[in-house]
């Protein structure tokens, strides 16, 4: 019984795994943040090339498993990165498993985030983003101090769905020797040949990631409803 309670001897490595699992979550959901709003913004935009590359860069990562994305960026990305750099007389660059991580959870979401981003865009009132015009402000200045903070309100729903997939997603990075939660229980159940008990925790753990998420979802989506009538 002591042996479970104590993992074995293997809750420091679970837990170090956490971190790393947070970590590529909180990084990945800033790239993915980033890329949402230029997916957007290019949507709506009245450029045509805009337009078709937000729509190619939607569509692929729609079609594409997320597992496959994962290695074609981790393996092929190297290669690639390594053939210019032979080029330009680079020593040969190592790309770590948690930049390659991070990055394809990013780029993944980016585009969810992109279509999320554009709904909540559409919804914000065009009465309000004419009379930011009208009183002599810049498009930035509209988009900054109008639309984006009355987009925020549209897009906590979708935002909190994305971001609850994204940190589910993280467990990917294990296929490419990253040492998360699922990697380390993956050791630690290999070496005392309790697989079940190790995957449970985590399984337990990313509840608890995700309880937490919950929370802070909610009192984002009290705030920022202030004053709405439903």
């Amino acid at each position: 019984m002591n042996n479970i309670i104590d993992l074995y001897g293997f809750w420091p490595l679970i837990l170090k795994g956490m971190t790393v699992t947070i970590a590529v979550a909180v990084l990945s959901l800033f790239i993915a943040l980033f890329l949402g709003i230029l997916t957007a913004l290019a949507k709506l935009s009245d450029n045509k090339l805009l337009q078709f590359i937000a729509g190619v860069y939607t569509t692929l990562i729609r079609g594409i498993p997320e597992l496959v994305m994962m290695t074609l960026i981790f393996f092929g990305g190297q290669v690639m990165i390594n053939n210019i750099g032979e080029k330009f007389g680079w020593e040969y660059i190592d790309v770590k498993p948690f930049a390659a991580g991070v990055i394809t959870i990013g780029f993944i979401y980016g585009a969810y985030m992109g279509e999320t981003f554009r709904g909540a865009i559409m919804a914000v009132s065009k009465g309000e983003i004419e009379a930011g015009h009208a009183y002599g402000m810049t498009p930035f200045q509209v988009f900054t101090r109008i639309t984006l903070p009355a987009m925020v309100r549209h897009a906590l729903p979708g935002f909190g769905n994305n971001w609850l997939v994204l940190v589910k997603a993280t467990a990917l990075v294990s296929v490419i020797g990253l040492h998360d939660m699922v990697y380390s229980a993956g050791l630690a159940g290999g070496s005392t040949r309790q697989p079940f008990t190790f995957y449970f925790v985590v399984a337990l753990l990313y509840l608890v990631i995700t309880a937490v998420s919950n929370v802070g979802l909610k009192w984002l989506d009290k705030r920022y409803s202030a004053g709405i009538k439903y």
